[in-house]
């Protein structure tokens, strides 16, 4: 399956969503099926998208945060799996497309094109709300009930190496930390 068509499927279901996501093809394919001020693209930090979304659904528990992963970031650092699981926020949504190689920075491939599993890997570090998921409509289904639940989970798409035909996005990345900071606000303020 290609994460393009997982990322339209789930469309609808993360707009309301503090959606954060790695740089390279996640956000350019993201990007392209529509931007919006609760979207934030992850820039020159791989490897902490899922940190930032721990972060954000920690101080703001009534929000549902979803974190747009990949296979290279989650494997350079694996201790964020560790913490997912002992903090298990119920409003934190992981997802990670796997498609077994750098795509963005040149399609070497990862660890995962090689044996490792990456759910069973979330499943070792603690996370028991984990799956594999090979078909869009297995994923969709999956996603929607994750972000319905009251308890984190991690999803771990498996896709083609295949990315968009470019990676420019008409969003200034300052611009974006601005807005999506000014999109978490409570209501209140």
């Amino acid at each position: 399956m290609k994460r393009i068509d997982c990322l339209e499927a789930i469309y609808d279901d993360i707009r309301e969503c503090a959606v954060v996501t790695i740089m390279g093809a996640v956000a350019a394919e993201l990007y392209s099926l529509g931007h919006r001020a609760n979207f934030f693209y992850l820039e020159h930090a791989m490897g902490l998208a899922s940190s930032v979304g721990l972060g954000i659904a920690l101080s703001q528990p009534t929000r549902r945060v979803v974190v747009i992963d990949g296979d290279g970031s989650v494997l350079m650092n694996m201790g964020g799996l560790t913490t997912l699981a002992r903090y298990a926020p119920g409003n934190l949504t992981h997802i990670v497309f796997d498609n077994e190689s750098l795509l963005s920075v040149g399609g070497f491939p990862t660890a995962t094109s090689t044996g490792s599993d990456l759910t069973a890997i979330a499943r070792g570090a603690g996370i028991s709300n984990t799956g594999t998921y090979t078909t869009v409509e297995d994923f969709a289904s999956a996603t929607r009930s994750a972000i319905a639940s009251r308890e984190m989970n991690n999803l771990v798409a498996k896709v083609e190496a295949v990315g968009p035909a470019g990676f420019h996005m008409d969003l200034e990345l300052l611009e974006n930390r601005f807005e999506f900071a000014r999109a978490l606000r409570p209501e209140s303020s």
